[in-house]
């Protein structure tokens, strides 16, 4: 992994328990490059390599977010957050493809996971970052979420959500570049990763498009590592292609 050497620092990676940022923990994990890697999900699982440190979250709970920033005695250089919806089942939750289906409970539902969450993250662990020194603060988007990108419509609150989070990663890269000068606030793109989240879209992604989790935890910590704090605020997918807001 390319990731530079942070050897007297943690690594956090928020939404362990799904495809993309459990390979995320094990691709980190692995490098052996941090003092401590941290891997946050809903629930304890044992589904995680040796070493890595585990800490239950509920990006509902701000209380449980900032239990565990306090908590931390290792500064964080490198912090992902992993967690995101795009449909549930159980709840009867899919992407819209037409403004007649809009339903304010499940709107209200993909902003509190996709905008909100991570906002609250961002709100109790950017303070934690050390100062004078190069860090990374990321949250996983789509390219969906991209105004100008936008020429299918649809998907609405899917979209508008992940609209939201890009504009708030835009907002808390400019407001720490004033304390944290070698700081990097950036929304990454996977592309389409054969997870629970994208399984009832996978139909028409050609297969060398349709990416393991561990094959986009590889890419986008190589699209981190490329970084700098130039960078802060922008929106880039698997392949390091800047997109636009």
């Amino acid at each position: 992994m390319p990731i530079a050497s942070d050897a007297d620092h943690a690594a956090v990676i928020f939404g362990a328990s799904g495809g993309v940022g459990n390979a995320l923990v094990r691709a980190v994990a692995s490098s052996g490059l941090f003092a401590q890697v941290h891997a946050g999900m809903r629930r304890q699982t044992d589904d995680l390599p040796a070493g890595v440190r585990p800490f239950t979250f509920d990006l509902m709970n701000e209380r449980t977010v900032a239990e565990f920033a306090r908590s931390l005695d290792c500064p964080p250089t490198l912090i992902i957050v992993a967690t995101g919806m795009l449909h549930d089942r159980a709840a009867g939750i899919a992407p819209e493809k037409s403004v007649r289906t809009l339903d304010p409970a499940a709107m209200a539902r993909a902003f509190a996971i996709n905008s909100i969450g991570p906002a609250l993250v961002a709100k109790h662990m950017l303070p934690r970052l050390p100062k004078g020194q190069r860090a990374v603060f990321a949250c996983l988007s789509a390219r969906v979420g991209s105004i100008g990108d936008n020429h299918l419509g649809g998907w609405h609150s899917y979209r508008a959500s992940k609209a939201a989070l890009n504009m708030l990663i835009r907002n808390f890269a400019i407001e720490i570049a004033r304390t944290h000068p070698m700081a990097i606030i950036a929304a990454l793109h996977p592309g389409t990763v054969d997870t629970a989240l994208s399984e009832p879209f996978q139909s028409n992604v050609s297969p060398e498009k349709l990416f393991t989790p561990a094959q986009a935890a590889h890419q986008l910590l190589h699209v981190i590592d490329g970084l700098s704090a130039a960078d802060s605020g922008g929106l880039f997918a698997w392949d390091g292609q800047r997109l636009p807001w």
